[in-house]
């Protein structure tokens, strides 16, 4: 199995804290959590530390809908603000195919599973991905 992806219940216990001290793990660990208690399918997180300075990681998630693939979304952002005191940058939600959150620690990505699939962006990341 590849390290650089994991399933999202190999992140490890919850942690909370206020900005100033918020780790890039620890947002990861929400994100993740937020993403599962919505019911988010097919969650892959890409460790991207030393490999780009976009972010430390990324998470590449699906929902069922494009409703589904907003409400992720919005709910994600609004524990966010609510839990770390971060505003994240979202762009996609008018049309809800892919949805992305930037909350600068962590690039969040939300498809419909056939916009997902069209596009691949696991590939991108992970060596030795192929088509």
């Amino acid at each position: 199995m590849n390290t650089d992806v994991a399933n999202a219940a190999d992140t490890g216990p919850i942690v909370t804290s206020d900005s100033s001290d918020a780790t890039s793990e620890a947002l990861l660990a929400r994100i993740l959590t937020s993403l599962d208690e919505d019911k988010a399918e097919d969650v892959a997180q890409i460790d991207l530390r030393g490999k780009t300075s976009i972010g430390d990681y990324m998470v590449i998630c699906s929902g069922r809908s494009s409703r589904q693939v907003v409400a992720l979304a919005e709910k994600l952002v609004e524990r966010l603000k609510h839990e770390f005191g971060r505003a994240a940058k979202v762009e996609g939600k008018d049309t809800g195919d892919w949805v992305l959150v930037d909350t600068g620690d962590v690039i969040v990505h939300i498809f419909r599973p056939e916009v997902r699939e069209f596009y691949q962006l696991e590939k991108m990341w992970v060596p030795g991905g192929s088509a």
